[in-house]
């Protein structure tokens, strides 16, 4: 009685399969690569992180700034315990300068308009567009657009 096995495999194929993985697995050991590891994580990364500061004694802000890279490649600006001073017309930037107090500090070496600041308490998240360069930014900020006010800054540093 002759034997089939499922995509024309037989048990001499079976063990060229085995020995293979084995030395696979063996040169993954050596080189430091845990078994399982796709080079690819599963898990956001923290590309840079912040603290928010208030930009003069009547507009203050707390909380963290953090940029994330989730793992399909998409990069977010979040917020967590956030607060800052309630105002008008209040957007988020990303700012070369790494404590931006008024517009021209804001706008110096390089400004990216994130958005429309989603609320003055709370955590929240922003998503950046792929092609932007991150390396020109030093911090992220809350202006007042109506007035040419800041709000508070946190700089951005690799962790």
């Amino acid at each position: 009685m002759n034997q089939r096995y499922a995509g024309g495999n037989s048990p001499s194929a079976a063990r060229l399969l085995v020995v293979i993985m084995a030395v696979g697995l063996s040169l993954a050991w050596r080189l430091g690569i845990p078994p399982g590891a796709s080079g690819q994580t599963t898990q956001p990364v923290t590309l840079a992180t912040g603290q928010w500061t208030g930009a003069d004694a009547g507009h203050q802000a707390q909380g963290k700034a953090i940029i994330v890279r989730l793992p399909d490649g998409r990069r977010f600006l979040r917020f967590e315990e956030f607060r800052v001073t309630n105002g008008p017309d209040l957007y988020v930037y990303l700012s070369g300068h790494r404590a931006p107090r008024n517009r021209a500090q804001l706008h110096e070496g390089a400004a990216f308009e994130v958005g429309v600041l989603k609320g003055n308490i709370g955590s929240q998240n922003y998503e950046l567009p792929a092609d932007l360069d991150l390396s020109k930014f030093r911090s992220a900020a809350i202006y007042c657009k109506r007035f040419s006010v800041m709000f508070g800054s946190a700089e951005l540093v690799s962790p």
